[in-house]
Parts: C-alpha cells; structure tokens; sequence
C-alpha cells in the first residue's frame, strides 16, 4: 500500500465542469521546499515565468516561504495563492514538488488541493520522488478530469535546484513533455523522457538514489577507515578523485565531511525514503538489492539516533 491508497479512488472517472478561467500565460509552483525554492527561481531569473504577461503563481504549506520569494524577486511578477487548488485553476502547466509521498497526498487529495483545481486545459509536472504506483494514481486522477500529466522526478540536490542543473526522468504525457521543454531546460541540465507509461521515470529516478546512496554510506566508511589507520584523510580524499573510482558527489562531499559540515543538501530522511522504495521496487522485480537494503540500513540508524541530530 502507498500513501495515496486512500481516498483517491472517489476522483478517478469523475468529470469536472469548470468555467473558463483567463490563465493569461501564468505558470504555477507548489512547493517550495530545499528544492522548490531553487527550481522556482530559475524559472523567474531565466525569464520563463514572473514577467508581466507570464506570473508565476504559487503556493506553499508554510506560506512565509512564498513570501520570502517574493523579496527575494522583488521585481518578478509572483501572485500568492491561498491554496493549491487555486494555483492549478489560475494556471495552464503547475509544476509541483512535495517533499514526501504523504506531503503530496495531502495536497493532492485534499479538498483544495491539486486535483479539486484540474479540468480541461491543466496541466501537471510533478517533480517528487514518490513511489511508482503513486505517480500512476495521479496520472490515473488528472487524466480522468480532462487534465494532462507528466511524471518529472528530478536527480539532483539543493545546489542543483538553485543553479538549473538538475536532470530530470520524465514519462507520461509527451506532448507536454514537449510543452515545458523551456521550463525544464531553465531548471535543468539535461532532460530525458522514459516512454507514455507513467512509473517509468520513478523507477529511473529511484535507481540513481539508491547508487547514490550505496556510494555514501561506501565512501564515508572508505575515509572512516583511512583515519582510524592512521592515513591523511584530506590526501586519501585527493587521491580517490584522481582514479578510476573520482565522483563529483565524492569530490563535493569528501571536504565537507573533513570538516565536520554536515549541512543538509539533501535530507537524510529523504534519502533513506528513496532507498526504501527502491528496496521495494527491487523485491517486487525479484532482483537481489542487498548492497543498497545494507546502506539504508546505516542511513535508517543514522536517522534514529537522536544524538546525532540530522536532518
């Protein structure tokens, strides 16, 4: 079971009669998060919504994040909502970004939510690491109501989000695909597109987590290790970025680490999420995913160990 199990089942196969709303080119944002924040300013700094003809409309559970955008581009052209349903109805293509599959059915479900605002001529990008079957439920909800869908879950962290490097694992609809290819290429580096079938793009995106975070937990045991017999650490860390096994993550972290600067780019919480799906996805193929389900044993302890206060 998936946390959009319940109480979706109701919208699917319902049709909305919605009256013509002017949506005048606006975009819409929900959720602006460690990595919505980011995506939705490049989306203003590179000219693709906030302009005078072209708002981007948004809204956030915490609502002083939407202000604080707001300062952030005093100049940029950025309507508040009071809802996600009222983003979804004022804009064409909404792009949205929970933090977790609970977050998204909350806001997905709910009576002002993303759905209540979808009808003909809407248009959603969601961009969340959910699991498969809850990406196909929402494609499932939207397409029923006359709206169009695009799974869009995005590899990358905060500094990513923030400088448009992101690369995004996208299926679903490809006419829309092709639709947000301005938007998508202002928040990212490359995009690619799986295939009609809604799922595919999560099961893309959950096998780059879970190599990631099989690296992490490798690499921090790799300069555990070097330390505790009696090697420079800040060296073996030069060292592994010059050979066969060099990694930007490893060449990122690797000095932050050194330094005790555990700062979260992306949120253990999250990470252990993704490997616990990707766990999922791998038993339900029949695929031996040992390697991955021991880190996430590491991630899952890390997380529940009080005194070590991570985020």
């Amino acid at each position: 079971a998936t946390a959009f199990d319940s109480h979706l089942r109701p919208f699917v196969g319902t049709q909305r009669s919605k009256k013509a709303i002017n949506m005048s080119g606006a975009t819409g944002f929900i959720g602006l998060g460690i990595m919505g924040e980011g995506m939705a300013g490049r989306l203003l700094s590179e000219g693709v919504a906030g302009t005078a003809d072209k708002p981007l409309v948004v809204w956030n559970r915490t609502g002083s994040k939407c202000t604080a955008l707001k300062e952030k581009f005093p100049d940029a052209n950025i309507e508040i909502k009071d809802s996600a349903k009222a983003v979804v109805e004022a804009c064409g293509v909404t792009y949205s970004i929970l933090s977790t599959p609970e977050a998204a059915k909350a806001v997905f479900d709910a009576a002002d939510g993303v759905l209540a605002g979808v009808g003909e001529g809407r248009s959603i990008v969601d961009c969340a690491t959910l699991a498969e079957a809850d990406m196909q439920r929402m494609n499932e909800a939207i397409v029923a109501t006359g709206g169009r869908f695009l799974e869009a879950p995005v590899s990358g962290s905060k500094g990513p989000a923030a400088t448009g490097t992101l690369i995004f694992l996208c299926a679903g609809n490809k006419a829309l695909f092709d639709e947000v290819a301005a938007g998508l290429s202002a928040m990212g580096k490359a995009s690619h597109f799986f295939g009609n079938e809604v799922g595919a793009g999560t099961r893309a995106k959950l096998v780059v987590n879970s190599l990631m975070g099989t690296m992490m937990a490798a690499f921090s045991e790799g300069l555990n290790l070097a330390e505790s017999v009696g090697l420079d650490a800040s060296k073996m860390v030069e060292v592994i970025g010059q050979g066969a096994v060099a990694s930007p993550m490893y060449g990122l972290k690797g000095p932050k680490i050194l330094a005790g600067d555990h700062a979260p780019n992306f949120p253990l919480k999250h990470s252990s999420k993704d490997m616990t799906l990707a766990s999922a996805m791998a038993k339900k193929a029949g695929v031996d995913f040992t390697v991955n389900d021991q880190a996430e044993t590491l991630f899952r302890k890390a997380k529940e160990d009080n005194e070590l206060h991570v985020a």
